[in-house]
Parts: C-alpha cells; structure tokens; sequence
C-alpha cells in the first residue's frame, strides 16, 4: 500500500474527536433505553398479530406449555427487532448529535 492511500478513508466514513465521543456518551445511553422500550413495544404488538391462536403475549423459555419451536422463533423475532430499532435509533440520534455539534461520535 502506499503512503497516499495509507491514511486514505471512505468518502461516507467520518471520525469524530475524543470530545464529541465522550458528549454523546448520554444521548447514547438515553437512545439505547428509548430503543429498547420502543423495540419492546413493537415486539408485543407484532406478536400479538402473528402468533398462533393470538396469544397475548410472547412465550418465555421457562413455561412449560409452549413447544420450544414457538419459544426459539419467538425469541428470534424479539433479537431480530431489537437490533433493527436499535440500530435505526442510534444511528438517528448520531446523525441529530452531528447536526447539533458539527462532529460525528464514532470512530
């Protein structure tokens, strides 16, 4: 590799200072808890919709009376959306933390 392309970056990438990481320290916090009880949210609304017979809610690992195949798909719809919300809320409040501050918190 040479010299020119050794620090070349991703037109897209954009690096923030060690200051705007450590400001946007709470807005992250605040994002991941807002995400997780949005997330939270859908999940019971969505399962509510789809699940055998409408349950009213999600089967947990421990309750005897559901066959493990409705457990594990339950559980993976739930990770599935989790991460998905969670990923649209923190890449949203980043992208309003650059907007407010000038500088992008990552990397």
């Amino acid at each position: 590799m040479s010299d020119a392309t050794a620090g070349a970056t991703h037109p897209e990438e954009k690096s923030g200072g060690k200051a705007a990481k450590i400001l946007y320290r709470p807005v992250g916090i605040v994002s991941s808890i807002v995400g997780g009880l949005v997330a939270g949210q859908v999940f019971k609304q969505l399962y509510k919709r789809v699940s055998p017979g409408h349950r009213k809610d999600a089967p947990t690992p421990l309750q005897s009376e559901y066959p493990l195949k409705e457990i594990v798909l339950a559980a993976l719809l739930q990770g599935a959306l989790y991460d998905v919300v969670k990923a649209l809320i923190d890449r949203g409040g980043a992208r309003a933390f650059e907007r407010w501050t000038g500088e992008w918190p990552g990397d």
